[in-house]
């Protein structure tokens, strides 16, 4: 009777959590990570475009929050990824520097395969799979090379894209073959065969089907769909490139590509709703960095700056999310957030504790989102690059030079960064630099730097681009602060 007691009751609880389970997951909501790589801040419908395409986008927009202070962690592909990847500021791991040819490893020579976030570290997947999620990776990886660094090898069930930093968007054959292997597209782990057709629309395919199947065996999925568009190579299709008869150039390959981009997120999208899912699922659109105006044309107004520099258009990005009967539609969203939010913010969405994650600088965006928390996300943000350093404690920003004064701007006021206040606030302009000297105490060391003797090159380009989209009817005297 004993034994017949404890089968009885092992059966019992055995079904128990297996309910449990299954309830857990019906109520887990799906979540689409739709990521962008090197587009301009203004060249979407929801953020007044008028010039591109983006119906799908404006839709998303329009039925979610648009984050209208969305920012990065750092203005470059790979330190932006692996901060999205881990929810921490990628230079507590050393991961400072992209990780592309040109860069040598302190520890490995030349070999950029070795370039990676640490194994160690936990990333954004692994923690989705913990909560029963079926995970999987599309498009541009950039994260490391090597096997080591591999996305079924961290965290992701199934991967369809390429381990490299760009690629051509049509299929390499032997005529033009990259000379770089971590550029050929490869399915799951070792699986290297090229596409058909234009990439873009390719892997709004492969992730329409991920989508079938998981929803089809009712298991709970996360998405990260990491399109190399807009980053050149400047390639369209021709029927993009005729939607835009009065563009030329690169502007008009741009709004192509930015075009299919739209298509390619619709197409997932509409997806959702012909399954009966958009409602519990979770959708995020973003961006890696600020448009690299010179390389593909594209437009970071009402910003200064582009790609690689701290001012806001190196910095700040596209941020949208939809999430039905949580979020209210149409909405705005006005406090700074990171990227790095994304991972506690998923991570939580899924059901997870966030005090069980370890050591992240993100936070739980939902809380502030719905109104159950009030205040800053974020009181101070970070961004490093060797000695060029940036802080912002509320709305004040500073940013630090190895070859000239500092300089500080008051951001609501001063969105185009003209009126630099550092001599008149010194007293503000010492603290903050105390401050930003100590977090750079809690960093690693870079893992890898530029093999050259220190140039200004992101400097040079931060002044350069400083006035290009600078409205010429505000000088520095009309700005104000309270």
């Amino acid at each position: 009777m004993k034994y017949l007691t404890l089968y009885i009751f092992s059966f019992l609880l055995v079904l128990s959590n297996l309910a449990n389970a299954k309830s857990r997951n019906e109520e887990q909501p799906n979540i689409v990570f739709l990521f962008a790589d090197d587009a301009g801040y203004a060249d979407f419908g929801f953020h007044g475009s008028k010039v591109m395409k983006t119906p799908n986008l404006d839709k998303l927009a329009k039925e979610g929050v648009i984050f209208t202070q969305g920012y990065v962690s750092d203005p470059t592909c790979g330190p932006s990824r692996a901060g999205i990847i881990t929810g921490k500021y990628q230079q507590r791991f050393g991961f400072e520097e992209n990780n592309v040819p040109g860069y040598m490893s302190k520890n490995s020579a030349k070999d950029n395969n070795d370039m990676g976030v640490p194994v160690e570290e936990v990333t954004m997947g692994e923690y989705l799979q913990k909560l029963g999620y079926a995970t999987s990776y599309y498009g541009k990886w950039h994260l490391g090379g090597a096997d080591k660094f591999h996305p079924t090898k961290n965290g992701f069930d199934e991967f369809y894209g390429f381990r490299g930093g760009a690629r051509s968007f049509y299929p390499y054959t032997e005529k033009n073959k990259p000379h770089d292997e971590l550029n050929y597209l490869e399915r799951g782990f070792g699986n290297f065969k090229e596409h058909e057709g234009y990439l873009t629309d390719v892997i709004a395919d492969e992730v329409v089907d991920f989508i079938e199947r998981k929803h089809a065996k009712k298991q709970p999925f996360f998405a990260f769909v990491s399109f190399n568009a807009v980053h050149t190579p400047m390639e369209a299709t021709e029927e993009d490139l005729a939607q835009f008869p009065n563009l030329t150039g690169n502007r008009k390959i741009v709004a192509a590509m930015t075009l299919s981009l739209d298509r390619a997120s619709g197409k997932i999208m509409d997806k959702l709703e012909e399954l009966g899912i958009d409602d519990n699922t979770l959708v995020v659109f973003s961006n890696d960095n600020g448009g690299p105006t010179d390389k593909n044309a594209s437009d970071n107004a009402p910003f200064s700056g582009t790609k690689s520099n701290h001012l806001e258009g190196g910095l700040r990005v596209p941020f949208v999310a939809k999430w039905p009967n949580k979020f209210k539609a149409n909405t705005k969203y006005q406090f700074p957030v990171l990227t790095l939010d994304l991972l506690p913010t998923f991570y939580a969405a899924g059901g997870g504790d966030t005090k069980d994650l370890n050591s992240v600088d993100g936070v739980d965006l939902a809380p502030f989102v719905i109104g159950e928390k009030a205040g800053r996300p974020h009181e101070v943000m970070y961004w490093k690059k060797d000695v060029r350093a940036t802080i912002r404690v509320g709305d004040w920003k500073l940013i630090r030079f190895p070859d000239r004064p500092a300089e500080l701007y008051y951001v609501p006021n001063d969105i185009k960064e003209v009126k630099n206040y550092a001599a008149q606030e010194p007293e503000r302009v010492k603290a903050m630099f105390k401050q930003l000297f100590e977090w750079e105490s809690t960093l690693e060391r870079p893992r890898w730097l530029l093999q050259r003797k220190f140039e200004n090159m992101d400097i040079d380009r931060m002044d350069k681009y400083r006035w290009k989209n600078a409205d010429s009817k505000q000088s520095s005297s009309q700005i104000s602060i309270p």
